[in-house]
């Protein structure tokens, strides 16, 4: 393995990103060096890169490196590693997805088996060695949780696992998801199309994806949704809400997800909802993310709202399994529409980037190859 790896280290300062090598760290032995081979620019990521939601009086944040949406392949395996977390003898080479956290397994939460609601998981971003979504290498410290994938999941098919796909298939876990439900996705962004098929293949009656972006719409189309709604046609909250509640014969939905990251979406999803509806809140990563809602609303019409943030690790096989078995069914393997090098990534952020672009954007999902 080699001793550096480029890095994609962005600074406030000058609103760019600065590629560099930086030392890999020393495999521990009971780690593992993964050699990130795709990333995905997740809508998150844009609300980082932006810097949505931190006060212009706090000044530049300290550089860093970010990224989390990823695949890779196995760079170096510490001694004590034989196996993939269901037992599968793992190798140098082997392609894998991965939790970009780390539950600690020894505090309230994780001994009650909430790994995805472990308050010590988190990762902190480091200039100190590379390791992160947007660079060349990813460590995976103990402890750790991976699985191997099959030849048939691509790279870039596979990048969108731990976050996109792994993180609806938590939140309608969450919900108490009812065979027949009517769910409105707000967002067709990547969260949003593997929304679209996961909602339609637990047995959804209406799919009801909300957006802007022509393009992602009809991918959605593709992935599940029976009825879309684009925001440049309806162009006010009413005429969406009306419109939900005219698609559910005046009911509204049993769920609803927020997949955007702005605060006006969830004011107007929760009045979605139906009586006793679920309103499941994903977007919201940035701070200072407030919103106007009357709360004797959510009490008299009963809405169960759920934050949700991170998942369990048994999702991830079974996001896997889920690729495998519907890939004849939704094109989720074809959800990514353009590649970029490490040394490209101000091109891809720029690429991706749809806030503002009501006529369509062409990027479905975007990838860093680093």
């Amino acid at each position: 393995m080699s001793k550096t790896g480029l890095s994609a280290i962005w600074h406030d300062t000058t609103q760019k990103f600065e590629v560099t090598e930086l030392p890999i760290t020393e495999t521990e032995s009971d780690a593992i060096n993964i050699r990130v081979e795709a990333t995905s620019v997740c809508g998150s990521d844009l609300h980082i890169w932006r810097g949505d939601g931190i006060p212009e009086e706090e000044g530049p944040r300290d550089p860093f490196v970010f990224g989390h949406e990823m695949m890779g392949s196995v760079a170096e395996l510490g001694s004590k590693i034989k196996t993939d977390s269901l037992k599968q003898p793992l190798k140098e080479g082997d392609r894998v997805v991965y939790t970009y956290y780390f539950p600690c397994q020894n505090c309230y939460n994780c001994i009650r088996g909430e790994f995805g609601g472990c308050k010590f998981r988190r990762t902190y971003p480091t200039i100190d060695y590379c390791s992160g979504g947007f660079a060349q290498y990813y460590y995976l410290r103990n402890p750790q949780f991976v699985f191997k994938l099959p030849d048939e999941i691509n790279n870039a098919a596979a990048a969108p696992i731990n976050c996109a796909l792994a993180q609806v298939i938590e939140a309608f876990r969450i919900s108490d998801f009812r065979f027949g439900d009517n769910v409105v996705i707000q967002g067709a962004g990547g969260l949003g199309i593997n929304a679209s098929a996961v909602a339609s293949d637990m047995g959804a009656n209406k799919v009801i994806v909300i957006d802007g972006q022509k393009p992602r719409l009809e991918l959605a189309k593709k992935c599940g949704a029976t009825d879309i709604i684009d925001i440049n046609k309806y162009n006010t909250v009413q005429s969406r809400v009306d419109r939900v509640k005219e698609l559910t014969n005046g009911i509204g939905a049993d769920i609803v997800i927020e997949l955007v990251g702005f605060p006006a979406a969830v004011e107007e999803g929760i009045q979605m909802c139906r009586m006793r509806g679920t309103y499941l809140e994903v977007g919201h990563i940035s701070p200072n993310s407030m919103i106007n809602v009357d709360v004797q609303q959510l009490v008299s019409n009963q809405i169960r709202f759920y934050g949700i943030q991170h998942y369990d690790p048994w999702i991830l096989p079974n996001a896997i399994d889920f690729l495998l078995r519907t890939k004849n069914k939704y094109p989720l393997m074809d959800v990514v529409s353009h590649e970029f090098p490490i040394t490209k990534i101000e091109e891809a952020f720029k690429t991706a980037e749809w806030l503002g672009n009501s006529r369509g954007i062409e990027v479905t999902r975007a990838i860093v190859t680093p």
